[in-house]
């Protein structure tokens, strides 16, 4: 196959997902936007928020994430049975590890107390984590379905669902943010609301289009009687809770850099929202890039064509890298105007723009790192990219931000520093371990 077909190939399966993830993450930065609106303080305590929660929730989103490559494989070699054992499996799995996450995030919330943030801001931010913690068993169970349709290679259907959730989304925080059509003005919470509310949408909307679908048809997809844990569903732990732990120890290193954030100001805080929300949209278009390498070179690896899995690898990476450096320069331009759509706060506009810089700099190491996770789980490689991020992220980044912000006195910028110096890190070794 040559490089043309794969780069065909990578776009018609990534766009697709590409859009529903910038759509997912649209979510986030319309709700900072929209609760920027009610004050400064709402804002911080969604970073906080926003940190806690996810670096539990990538936990369970890593696991499920293994679904997609067990899929694309058996579809490489022509299994036709495989597919509905995972998806079966995959469905439980995902229902009992939301259900601990979720119980994990709700109990565990009042942590937040100890780690030294603005009094009001740790206020907002427990009752608004722990209605986002009824959210995870609806976003768990609509990844699920996700990928395991994007593991046959269909990336479309949730991605008009992600662009409808956006609508929904959009429509409940105007009501319970602010108040209206005579609803209560509930702030921050009524934006945790919004957010469940649009999860629950997604899961169902998703479900119903699978198991009503004639595309599905051709598959098992019944979910009862559950019976334990079988051969697939102990494969997609021994790949998830891997996968799941690298996405840990990074969003863990971009969760504490928050709280380091937040020792010095709620106006350094909420830039500090800022500027990782536009941060967070570019990335995930390169977690999109990611999937659809994930799929292809498991394609691939089934079929035994092992320098089709190397072309397919490099083909996501090199994608990546166009997007990450057209980003990078978008970011430069226009990071003095960027901040005014979250808030006209004098302080936080001045400081946004400083991080945004910082943040066009470091874009391509964070493309390529994101899809060199994906393609090394397409060829079941978790247990070395595991130990990569923890080195990266924890033994490099979080000690040199701490350093550069504090000992060094760069502040702010000098923690976006330190998170520059992890991804740098992460993305030479773990592409060095793909090639």
């Amino acid at each position: 196959m040559t490089l043309k077909t794969h780069f065909n190939e990578t776009i018609s399966l990534a766009t697709p997902v590409v859009i529903g993830q910038v759509g997912i993450t649209m979510m986030g930065v319309v709700d900072s936007a929209m609760v920027g609106r009610v004050g400064d303080a709402p804002l911080a305590a969604a970073s906080i928020s926003q940190g806690f929660f996810f670096i539990i929730t990538v936990i369970g989103l890593g696991i499920v994430y293994a679904i997609t490559p067990l899929v694309a494989i058996a579809v490489g070699s022509a299994d036709h049975e495989t597919p509905s054992k995972v998806f079966r499996q995959g469905f439980w799995v995902s229902l009992i590890t939301s259900v601990i996450l979720g119980l994990v995030i709700y109990f565990g919330v009042d942590l937040i107390r100890y780690m030294d943030q603005p009094p009001e801001v740790t206020e907002l931010a427990l009752s608004y984590t722990r209605i986002l913690s009824l959210s995870i068993p609806p976003m768990l169970l609509f990844t699920c379905y996700k990928q395991f349709i994007e593991g046959l290679s269909f990336t479309r259907p949730a991605m008009v669902i992600t662009i409808l959730a956006n609508v929904v989304n959009f429509a409940f925080n105007w009501v319970l943010i602010y108040g209206n059509l005579g609803a209560p003005a509930m702030g921050l919470d009524g934006a945790g609301l919004a957010t469940t509310g649009s999860r629950l949408f997604m899961f169902g909307a998703l479900a119903y289009f699978v198991h009503s679908s004639r595309e599905f048809k051709r598959f098992d997809l019944k979910i009862f009687p559950f019976r334990g844990l079988d051969t697939h569903g102990r494969e997609i732990l021994r790949i998830g809770l891997p996968s799941g732990f690298q996405y840990f120890f990074e969003v863990g290193c971009f969760a504490a850099s928050a709280f380091m954030v937040g020792w010095i100001g709620k106006d350094d805080l909420a830039s500090h929202q800022i500027a990782m929300n536009v941060a967070a949209t570019t990335y995930l278009v390169c977690l999109g890039l990611s999937t659809a390498g994930t799929i292809r070179v498991g394609n691939a690896l089934g079929a035994s064509d092992f320098s089709e899995v190397k072309k397919a690898g490099m083909m996501a990476l090199l994608l990546g890298v166009g997007f990450m450096v057209f980003s990078g320069i978008m970011l430069i331009i226009f990071r003095e105007e960027i901040p005014y759509f979250y808030t006209s706060d004098l302080e936080v506009v001045e400081i946004a723009p400083k991080l945004l810089l910082i943040a066009a700099f470091f874009q391509i190491f964070d493309g390529t790192q994101a899809v060199a996770l994906g393609i090394l789980r397409g060829i079941k490689e978790v247990k070395l990219p595991t130990g990569i991020t923890f080195i990266a992220y924890w033994l490099i980044g979080l000690p040199a931000a701490w350093i550069l912000g504090f000992p060094l006195g760069l502040g702010t910028e000098g923690i976006w520093y330190g998170l520059s110096i992890s991804l740098i890190a992460s993305s030479f070794m773990l592409n060095g371990r793909f090639f």
